[in-house]
């Protein structure tokens, strides 16, 4: 992203969108279309996807965006390695309405699944097309030809010619047909190649990396001021005073909507400041319950059951030992480092907007709908922000600013959450509560399998058919409704996720309770619902292994039948050299460990949303019985995610979720009282810190022969239930309860 755009250059841009929008297109048949792989069954034109330039560059285009998983750089290796190009000659252009196919929201792990099927199957096309016309020209049959950086040409020598001399004899205006096969794996030069990331030089040399750094000329800066207080109103406020500020270009109030801009960012924080203080707000109705009464709550709350699994009238040997358990989640927050951040821009009645939405495409047509303007008129570029994990802020900072922008006609207006903004406004991860109850039969095998849940909504993200999920489109003087709970469908699935088992069990139920008031406004949270609900079930794995006298590791492996999974978890006990307990030689060399203090190993396993990557982990803890701290030592992964495109980028993916994982396990829960969250900065809200990091160590299975499947919520699941059975290894006793805090331990060890 360039520090500096000039009008100029935004002008020019802007001249650009008819030109290059390429969405979705009806083909001319009035028959059905073929179905196609990926992506381009909704984006079916080659040219959304790529063009290839006279200038000898090639330009990749791609709905899903950069959220510091290294796509972009993967998506390049997939490109350059169907055309024959060299990586440098591509220009990536990510999430941009003008420009790019829509293909809704990144989330999910699925971009690689989606976009890189579809880019695959897009370059193979286009590679076949542009040698058949190398063919003609050079007066010699395709099979005869060869491709290197763009060069068609013999291997035995000869004339050559480049796709950039024949670029206007082969167009790429047509609807793919993905009849073109991908390359083989013996054909692929940077597919499964830790390549450079694209987007890590600019981050760790002070460069214009995020949406944070965009500076337009003539910007100007803006606060928005909310109460803590969730659904609050704004009842009165002294606007005329915060006008006469140094510096103040705008006060804007519409409904409870209240936000400044000023030249100077200093002045618009001390704007805001002042209107907060002025600002008398209201609530509506009391928030639920806090700490451990929360969970009953939830069990009694107005909910929508889904039965999501109904195997209870198999005929199974009767249970000769029966268990049951109750596991819980509050509410956690993303934690992303840097607060959200958008910058918007009007001309006339047109809406330019950069942000780091997940989605511009929902979020453009959400913000037309709260705006009450057409959704051509509003155009939408991606830019990374510090740090993602879910819906976050980032959607609602990018209506803030372009309400408080309409103000300041033709003035770019950069909008920055303060920490507190992040902590009161953005959507939740839900709490949750997973009943467990299961039978082992004569023989010590698992004969019924039982997973009743309680949740909120997991998806609130932009463009509900039936109200905004924008936080702003509520607050205003003529307002939105919010759009209703809802509860992803399986085989994906939301609160459910990862709640139907991979194992093999003759007998098991699964029954989903969706709550469907929000008191607390709650979204998709990295996983969703399969953080809690991988703890819980393998959790009661162990505790159903420990009753039945048997190995955790062969216990699972004696109800899985799925050879991969097998292969995963057989693979960590091999790397962690697996016993019940941890070897002397897995102690942290940075934590001396204290008289009284209790250390366990243990491991977990899922199959992310049950078509996603294989993950099992393996952790060693120590449990400080005075402190009541439970630290994570080591921890081993096995992942399998079929075709690994760039190790490095997948092994990041693995380790930074183990490491999340851990944050979330040992400390994360958002604090609130009766009536507001009083999370204001980081010392409310406690996380991982550097020097409590694991020692992590990752292994991948890379099986070329299949599809890549997605990785970047796959460990979060298997390491807290590591944890918490490393935790029961080590103590004797079982926390049921997140997050694993000191004074929940002494409570248990007690």
């Amino acid at each position: 992203m360039a520090a500096e755009l000039s009008r100029r250059t935004f002008l020019q841009g802007s001249s650009l969108v008819v030109l290059f929008s390429m969405g979705a297109v009806q083909p001319l048949s009035a028959q059905a279309p073929a179905p196609l792989p990926g992506s381009l069954q909704t984006n079916r034109r080659l040219d959304a996807w790529l063009r290839i330039h006279p200038n000898g560059t090639v330009t990749m285009f791609t709905g899903k965006v950069e959220l510091g998983q290294g796509i972009l750089t993967a998506l390049t290796q997939i490109v350059s390695d169907e055309l024959d190009v060299a990586p440098e000659r591509i220009e990536v252009v990510s999430g941009d309405t003008a420009r790019t196919p829509n293909e809704g929201v990144t989330s999910g792990s699925l971009s690689m699944q989606d976009s890189g099927t579809a880019l695959r199957m897009a370059c193979a096309e286009a590679r076949d097309l542009l040698v058949q016309a190398g063919a003609t020209r050079l007066g010699a049959a395709p099979a005869d030809l060869t491709v290197v950086d763009g060069s068609i040409g013999k291997t035995s020598g000869g004339p050559r010619v480049s796709y950039w001399e024949i670029t206007s004899e082969v167009s790429l205006q047509r609807e793919a047909t993905a009849k073109v096969a991908p390359k083989r794996t013996a054909q692929h030069r940077l597919i499964g190649q830790s390549v450079k990331r694209r987007d890590i030089p600019a981050k760790v040399t002070g460069g214009a990396a995020y949406v944070q750094d965009i500076r337009l000329p003539g910007m100007v800066h803006a606060r928005v001021v909310r109460s803590a207080i969730p659904h609050a109103r704004l009842v009165a406020v002294d606007l005329a005073s915060v006008r006469a500020m140094p510096g103040v270009l705008a006060v804007v109030r519409d409904g409870s909507f209240l936000g400044v801009a000023a030249q100077r960012e200093e002045q618009a924080i001390a704007a805001a400041r002042a209107l907060h203080a002025k600002a008398r707000w209201e609530g509506v109705g009391a928030l639920p319950p806090r700490g451990a009464a929360l969970f009953p709550f939830m069990k009694t709350a107005r909910s929508e059951p889904t039965v999501v699994v109904d195997k209870a009238s198999a005929t199974a040997p009767a249970a000769a030992t029966t268990l049951t358990a109750e596991y819980t989640r509050p509410y956690q927050a993303h934690g992303s480092i840097g607060p959200s951040c958008a910058v918007a821009q009007w001309d006339g009645d047109k809406l330019r907007v950069w942000c780091h939405s997940q989605g511009v495409f929902p979020l453009r047509a959400d913000m037309a709908k709260a705006l009450r303007m057409p959704v051509a008129n509003i155009a939408i570029s991606h830019g990374e922000g510090s740090g993602c994990y879910g819906h976050n802020g980032a959607d609602d900072v990018a209506m803030d600013a372009a309400l408080i922008a309409k103000g300041l006609a033709g003035v770019p207006v950069r909008l920055q959450w303060m920490r507190e903004d992040e902590f009161a406004s953005e959507p939740l991860g839900s709490p949750m509560v997973m009943q467990m109850r299961g039978g082992l039969d004569a023989a010590g095998r698992i004969a019924d399998w039982q997973h009743e849940l309680w949740s909120y909504t997991h998806s609130t993200r932009p463009n509900d058919p039936d109200g905004s999920n924008l936080l702003a489109a509520w607050q205003l003087q003529q307002p939105l409704p919010p759009g209703p709970s809802r509860n992803i469908p399986q085989p994906s699935g939301g609160s459910d996720r990862n709640a139907v088992p991979l194992y093999a069990f003759p007998r098991q139920k699964v029954i989903n309770h969706l709550l469907l008031d929000q008191p607390i406004r709650t979204s998709a949270l990295r996983t969703l619902g399969a953080y809690a609900n991988v703890f819980a079930a393998e959790s009661f794995m162990d505790e159903m292994a420990g009753a039945a006298g048997a190995d955790p590791v062969a216990f699972r492996l004696a109800h899985l039948e799925d050879p991969r999974g097998k292969a995963v978890i057989e693979r960590v006990a091999q790397m962690a050299n697996w016993r019940s307990t941890p070897a002397a030689d897995t102690r942290d060399p940075r934590t001396p460990v204290r008289p009284g203090t209790l250390r366990g190993r243990g491991m977990a396993f899922s199959k992310y949303k049950n078509l996603a990557v294989y993950c099992a982990v393996v952790a060693d803890v120590a449990v400080d019985t005075q402190t009541g701290e439970v630290r994570v030592l080591q921890a081993w992964s096995a992942a399998d995610a079929g075709l690994v495109v760039n190790p490095d980028g997948l092994r990041n993916q693995i380790e930074g979720g183990m490491v999340q994982s851990t944050s979330w396990t040992l400390y994360e829960s958002i604090p609130y009282d009766e009536s507001q969250l009083t999370g204001r900065n980081w010392p409310d809200y406690r996380i991982l810190r550097f020097t409590e990091l694991p020692k992590v160590e990752v292994a991948l299975i890379n099986r070329p022969e299949e599809r890549p499947l997605g990785v970047g919520e796959g460990a979060q699941g298997p390491m807290v239930a590591a944890i918490a059975n490393a935790f029961a290894n080590a103590t004797g006793r079982r926390l049921r309860d997140l997050p694993f805090t000191p004074e929940r331990v002494k409570a248990r060890l007690a």
